[in-house]
């Protein structure tokens, strides 16, 4: 099964030192996936550039105007004179990434920056220009494919929620710290109209752990999935919900990405992470190291280890919710 990989350097050039989400995220991800033994296995593929047609699709023209701004576009989210274009190569290589999966087989991690799972459909925030995991599962949503986003960011996808919240042809499944930035990603938001049922929000209490999330995954999240029956699962994948991220607050060891990726191996074959958050530049590389291996099924371990917390009142209470949509 082939691992693609999309990645350009030019992903480089939306840059602010001081930010913590800078280009030594790719810099330091990069110089460790060349040490992994793996490494040879994976087919780099260039991305493409998202036009202007494809972004209309998910985003308002205000806000892609908004985009082209030099600055900030809000207190968190910085913009320099190659930011619109890298936003719209990061929303292309994800485009990319799914068109190749869904041909071709195999799976992928779309290496980009910046990240997208906050930008909703008339705002960016949070980091984020452009919804990069919204745009690829909506143009093949409208060729008549089923999509599962799963998003393991610490923070809740607002954006993705927003986009897909009265559609049921994308569904949006996050676990994530709360009560937290955005602030949204409720139990009680399941979605509206066509699309009630079709959001599935675990809303975790600080530290909790990956044993409670594993349960969280297999009682709920999985089986959902698997009755969801997706064309393709797009991946979410931030690794702030790592125990030493200092923008995070779940303790999650890097060996445990690995895990999400074997469960949902589980229900689609065709797997494509994109990048989301991480900023510990130790254990972002590590966490997308071990995604990789195991898409590639070549999977590393790295020692680390992380107690957390139970949630087994949210689960319950997740629970539910969702079994008046789904059988649990």
């Amino acid at each position: 099964m082939m691992t693609f990989i999309i990645y350009s350097d030019k992903y480089l050039l939306h840059d602010n030192a001081s930010h913590p989400e800078n280009a030594s995220r790719l810099r330091a991800t990069m110089e460790l996936l060349q040490k992994m033994p793996f490494y040879e296995k994976l087919q780099f593929i260039e991305p493409s550039i998202a036009n202007e047609n494809e972004i209309a699709k998910v985003h308002s023209q205000e806000m892609i105007e908004a985009a082209k701004h030099i600055g900030w576009l809000d207190p968190d989210t910085y913009t320099n004179e190659y930011s619109y274009e890298v936003a719209k190569l990061a929303a292309g290589g994800v485009i990319k990434a799914c068109q190749i999966v869904m041909k071709e087989g195999g799976n992928a991690f779309a290496l980009i920056r910046p990240p997208g799972h906050h930008a909703t459909r008339h705002r960016s925030m949070g980091f984020c220009l452009f919804n990069n995991a919204a745009m690829a599962a909506n143009l093949l949503a409208e060729k008549g494919y089923k999509i599962l986003i799963f998003d393991h960011d610490v923070h809740h996808g607002n954006g993705t929620q927003d986009i897909f919240y009265e559609r049921r042809d994308v569904m949006y499944q996050s676990f994530h710290l709360h009560p937290h930035y955005p602030g949204t990603g409720r139990i009680e938001e399941v979605g509206n109209g066509e699309g009630e049922g079709y959001i599935v929000n675990a809303p975790l209490p600080h530290g909790t752990g990956e044993k409670c999330i594993e349960k969280l995954l297999d009682e709920i999240m999985i089986p959902i999935a698997k009755q969801f029956s997706p064309d393709l699962i797009i991946i979410s994948a931030g690794f702030d919900s790592h125990h030493a991220d200092y923008l995070g607050g779940l303790k999650l060891s890097v060996n445990f990405y690995g895990k999400i990726i074997e469960k949902f191996m589980e229900v689609q074959s065709k797997i494509v992470c994109c990048l989301e958050g991480g900023y510990n530049l130790e254990y972002l590389p590590k966490g997308i190291a071990v995604e990789i291996g195991h898409l590639c099924n070549m999977p590393i371990k790295f020692d680390d280890e992380a107690e957390g917390k139970e949630c087994n009142e949210v689960i319950e209470r997740l629970r539910e919710v969702m079994k008046e949509y789904w059988e649990l």
